[in-house]
This record gives C-alpha cells, structure tokens and sequence, in this order.
C-alpha cells in the first residue's frame, strides 16, 4: 500500500494526532483533508457501531459561516428548502444544487442567530460557491470558515456517553436541533445529528488547539460503554440507505433521482438557485431512480475506483454507484442510479472488473 505525501494543501484535523495514537491505518483526502477509514479492524469497528458506540473524526465536514445583515437570504438562496420557520438552535439538512438543479453539496444548515449560520458541509468547496452567489447578488455577509471541527458519537449508546459528558439536556435534544456548550472550559455546540441511523451527536470544537484534549474526554468518559475508534465509512451507511454525494451522485444528479426530493419546498422564491429547474424536473418526472442492489457470491467485493455498469435485457441502463460487504445481510449490496425503466425485482447484470456477476434490484433502505 502506498502513504500519502504531506503537503501543505493537505490539512490535519484537530484530533490527527488523537487519531494517530488510536491506530488508524487507513484514510481518505476530503475537503482537502484526512478522513480517517479504519484502524485496522473494519468488523469490530462496523459491530462497535452497530451494538454500542463509535468516536469518529469527522472535522472533514468544514463549516461555511454566514454573518451579517443578508446571512439568512444567502442561507435561502442557497437552498431549495424553506427556511423561514428555522428557528435558532435548529438544523435542517438542505439538497444545495445549481442553477440546473444537480446537486453540489448536501449540508447541514444551522442556524446559531438570526444573522449567523453554518453550513456544515459535504466534500465540495461551498465557500467558493457561496462567496460567488453573495458577490453577484450584491449582499451585505460576511462568508468565512471558523475554527469549527465536528467530532461524532454513533451508536445506541452514543446518547449516554454524550449525557454523561455533557449533562442530561442533551437527551432533550430533538434531531438537528444543537446547543452551545462549554466541556472542561472548551467551547463547542453539541448536535444530535451523524452519517448514520444508530443514533448519535455532533460535538463541534470551537478551538482547534483542544482537539486531543476534547477527543479524550470522550475516549475515557465512553469507556464503561465499550467505545471505539471508528469512521463513517462503514456498511451500515449502505445498509441504511445514506446517501454519499459526490460518491453515489455525478455532476448532473439532481435531489428527485436520490430519494432527496422531500427537502425540495418548490414554493421557495423565484431567486433560490436552481429551484425553477427543479420545478421543471418534478412536474416532468425523474427520467433515473436510485435503488438497493444485491449481488450474487459469498465472498466481499467491494467497488474500486469507478462506478460499475448495469445491465438490463442487454442495455446499459444505470450503473453501480457503491458496494460493500453487509455483515447483518451475509451479502454484497451497493446502490444502482438506473433508468426508471428498470424497477424493483428486476434481474440485472452488473460488469465487474473481475468479470460479470448476477444481481437483483431492490427496495431502499436494505435494512
């Protein structure tokens, strides 16, 4: 296996080291930093996740901040879904696309005033995205990215390691919905939010330099609870139907062909980017859909490099965006972005490197 070169572009997170020392052997660059994948034992890692609870370093999710007197218009025009109820304190999960309605961005949006907020992002460059929309729009914000770092806590247990810390205020807390905090005299805003559906919060470091310090306390407060290091790059993200944009979505994938069309309010005003040609998609209709696939074998497979094609009656009609191994289904599963000619139950053909393998559509979540 080859290491990745350091370089100046390539930036640490706040718990690098904290990572480090818990043996972390493999990553990936994301928003132009190290996301931790595994340290070493993927099957605990997925069952820690599952059973109890995972610490997982996940700063990669940088924060856009949006402050001044048209922070909260920028934060609509961004975004294809109504915000005018967000209360202070509250998030919403927002489908971001351009002027074509394609997404390129799938963050968390919270509002911490009411001319303050996040967007805690997804791997793509918002900052430049946002910056460019304020500048032609002529408004009055300031665009910047805080000193903010998200640290996750997943699992079943996850709320009462997070309680344990924190205080039982945090079992109150509704999903997306954050309070700011201090922990030991560091600031942070705690969110119960995270890359899966076992349950789980968002501790946002409001100090860079406590990033050790903060990844500690949780590591010994967690340890009648079995916790771990782990990432959020587990099967259960597919199990559980999450999307990956950027990873499951192209440059032309709009919200309506990955089941995000429930965060499209098409009432939004006329100047929201993208929503008259998302208007125009939903009353035409998605012309692709994306579905669970399971393949044939026994043995794990996962994807390489590149999206793989699928077959249908001898048609390439979509293509395999994910796959990996499902301990809890004894199976490969992946995801298909396919024609809408092809439906659930259907018998496809998926070619893979190795040659082609048999595979069936099916309904997402798989679990």
């Amino acid at each position: 296996m080859f290491s990745i070169f350091p370089t100046a572009r390539l930036r640490p997170s706040p718990f690098y080291d904290a990572t480090v020392a818990e043996g972390m052997n493999s990553a990936m660059v994301y928003n132009g930093m190290i996301l931790p994948a595994s340290y070493g034992d993927r099957e605990a890692e997925y069952w820690r996740l599952i059973n109890g609870v995972s610490q997982w370093d996940v700063a990669v999710e940088r924060q856009v901040q949006l402050k001044g007197p048209d922070a909260a218009e920028l934060a609509q025009i961004l975004s294809p879904r109504d915000l005018t109820k967000c209360k202070v304190g509250q998030g919403k999960y927002v489908a971001m696309c351009n002027h074509d309605g394609a997404i390129v961005n799938d963050p968390i949006l919270l509002k911490l005033d009411e001319d303050l907020f996040w967007f805690s992002i997804a791997d793509s460059d918002v900052w430049l995205w946002a910056s460019a929309i304020a500048a032609e729009r002529k408004l009055d914000v300031e665009i910047t990215e805080p000193d903010v770092s998200p640290m996750a806590l997943q699992g079943p247990m996850a709320e009462d390691v997070v309680a344990h810390v924190c205080g039982d205020w945090v079992r109150d807390l509704k999903y997306f919905w954050f309070r700011e905090s201090h922990i030991d005299g560091i600031p942070v805003a705690v969110q119960r939010s995270g890359w899966s559906k076992q349950g789980g919060f968002e501790i946002y470091l409001r100090d860079g330099t406590k990033g050790t310090q903060l990844w500690n306390i949780f590591k010994e407060a967690g340890q009648p609870w079995g916790i771990g290091p782990g990432a959020p790059t587990s099967a259960e993200r597919t199990e559980s139907g999450l999307v990956s944009v950027g990873g499951d979505t192209s440059d032309n994938t709009n919200p309506y062909e990955v089941r995000l069309g429930r965060y499209v309010d098409l009432h939004v005003p006329d100047h929201v980017v993208g929503i008259q040609a998302l208007r125009k998609i939903a009353e035409e209709g998605p012309k692709r859909h994306q579905l669970g696939v399971i393949l044939e074998g026994d043995v794990p497979a996962p994807l390489g490099l590149n999206w793989e094609p699928i077959i249908l009656n001898g048609e390439h009609l979509g293509d395999m965006t994910n796959c990996v191994w499902s301990p809890r289904m004894n199976a490969n599963i992946g995801y298909a972005l396919i024609s809408v000619k092809a439906q659930i139950g259907d018998d496809v053909t998926i070619q893979r490197p190795a040659g082609e393998v048999s595979a069936k559509l099916v309904d997402l979540p798989f679990i």
